[in-house]
Formats: structure tokens, sequence, C-alpha cells
């Protein structure tokens, strides 16, 4: 099995990347939050920091790209080229309303006359090898059946599959019968992307698809780092090792971040998915979301951890 790490806007920039690939080992590849280039540049400065390879050295990195514009995906194309990617992803998934708006992401999904001449632009004009992330459909399930032999047209380097629509954002559960579906008429290799939070539910998931070889994580993997390990039955979360990962992200971003404020913004965003591993201890976590400082903050996540049991 391979895992994949999924992309998440504003958190899994490469800082986040670095200290998880160096406490928890195991991920065959990370995607980058989405690079929406424009007519003008084709990324801004921080997201051409994001890919930069000197700041991905020690683990795989597939930029992703979220456009609907093949002459904008082209040129990011040759300029991901130039710093050695030989891979890039499209995003045909997001579900948010302003990128769906712009007929972006799942929004694309609703146009499947224009993503096919979209797709046979970029497919005939670039050497890079091209996967895609899609949802199932904008607002029906039964949209799949046109876009797959859409994708089928093409020589996708894999097809990334979360089996939802765009109107079900993160809500209902992932059609399992669509994936099915796909995974029996699909030309291109499948990854599987939805809702695999525990190593339970991966391995009822496997049960379920035992010929599946590729996996994609995003939210249960930020919420337990060590969810790879434990899949593969190298241990659970360690409480130790998940304090020193914590402190050493959160060291991380102050190098790079000014004031206290940035830094715990950041912080806080992972605490939405962290949180739930530390239970009903609802005193402890409002400290840390009403830290306004470092040193208060600090002291809330040793106190958090000083109450979390050794087993958990």
């Amino acid at each position: 099995m391979q895992y994949y790490f999924a992309p998440m806007e504003g958190i899994t920039g490469y800082i986040y990347r670095n200290v998880h690939h160096r406490f928890f080992p195991g991920i065959d590849k990370y995607f980058s939050p989405f690079l929406s280039p424009g007519t003008k540049k084709t990324m801004t400065p921080k997201e051409l920091r994001d890919i930069l390879p000197e700041n991905n050295q020690s683990y795989t990195l597939i930029p992703q790209i979220l456009t609907n514009r093949s002459e904008d995906f082209l040129r990011l194309c040759r300029d991901l080229k130039e710093y050695g990617y030989k891979e890039v992803n499209l995003n045909l998934g997001c579900p948010s309303g302003t990128v769906v708006s712009k007929k972006k992401g799942a929004g694309f999904l609703e146009y499947p006359n224009e993503l096919d001449r979209f797709l046979g632009e970029i497919f005939g004009e670039t050497d890079l090898e091209i996967s895609i992330k899609t949802r199932v459909g904008k607002d029906e399930p039964e949209e799949f059946e046109e876009l797959l032999e859409i994708y089928n047209k093409y020589p996708l380097k894999e097809l990334i599959i979360h089996p939802r629509i765009q109107t079900d954002y993160y809500k209902n559960s992932p059609n399992l019968e669509v994936f099915a579906m796909a995974l029996e008429k699909a030309k291109a290799s499948v990854c599987y992307n939805g809702d695999l939070f525990t190593a339970e539910l991966y391995e009822d998931f496997c049960k379920r698809f035992p010929q599946m070889e590729k996996v994609m994580m995003g939210r249960g993997l930020l919420r337990n780092p060590a969810l790879v390990q434990e899949i593969k039955g190298e241990g659970k979360l360690d409480k130790e090792k998940f304090l020193a990962f914590h402190d050493a992200l959160c060291q991380e971003y102050e190098k790079v971040m000014s004031g206290d404020k940035n830094v715990l913004f950041k912080m806080k965003e992972l605490w939405f998915y962290m949180g739930s591993l530390f239970g009903e201890d609802k005193k402890a976590m409002k400290k840390i979301k009403k830290a306004q400082r470092l040193p208060e903050y600090r002291a809330a996540v040793q106190e958090l951890f000083r109450l979390w049991p050794e087993n958990s």
C-alpha cells in the first residue's frame, strides 16, 4: 500500500510537511496546497516558497494546481519543470464556494465539455505527468459516469477519487458504490480519498476493496499524525513523541513568522483536528483557544498533555 498526505490549504505547507516527515516518516507522497496561477504570475512568493526544492528535500512532493485555464496550467508546468518537478496534480475536488463560483475545483465538473477540452490541451502540451484529484460530481453522483469517460481518454498518472459530490462538502458518507464502479472502469491507476480517520476505518475499507494499492488521507493525519505508523502496526501515537512533534512545529513557525499572534493562529488551526484525541477535556482545550501569548499557550498545551492518558 502507498500512503498519500492530502493537501490542506493554510495547514500542510512545507514547514508542517518537514516536521511531520521528521517525526512520522512513511508517507509516499505529500501534495502541496493548491497553486492558483494567474495571468500575470504563476505563483505568489508564498506559493513559490512552499514548492522550492530546498524546502522539500527529504520526501516526495507533488504540486497541486487549481485552474480552469489551460494556458495558465501550462505556464505553471513550465515553471515547475525548471524546479525539477516531473509530476503535477490537477485539483478537481475543492468544494469551497468561492472556488466553485469561479468554475474551478469541483465547480469545473459541472462543465464536462469544457473540462474535456481543457484536458486535451494540457495533456497535448506538457511532458510532465499529470494526476487528477476529483470528486464524483457537482450535484449528483450519477455525473461521474460521464466524467470517468472523459478521464479515460487521457494518459493520467493516477486518478485520486474522493467519492462525494461538491454539494456534500465534507458531510454525508463517501459514496462507495460509485467508487466501486470507478475502480472497475477507470483506465488509470486509482487512489482512494475520504474519511479514513482511524486504523479501524482503514481496515474496514481494505476488507471491502482488497485490491487497493493507494490511499490518500488528510483530516485523519492532521488529527493523528502517526496514523500511517498505526496502520502499519508500528505502534500507536506516543504521548512524548506527539508533544515533541507539536513543540518542534511551533518552534519552526516561530523562525519564519513575526509575533505570537501569527504563530498561534497556525497552531490553533491544528487543534481543530488534534483536539479530538483528548476526549472531553474541554477546560484545557479552552485555555489553548484563549491563549494570546506563546508562554500562556505552551503552559496550556503542557497541562493538556499531562491530563492525556498514556494509553490513549
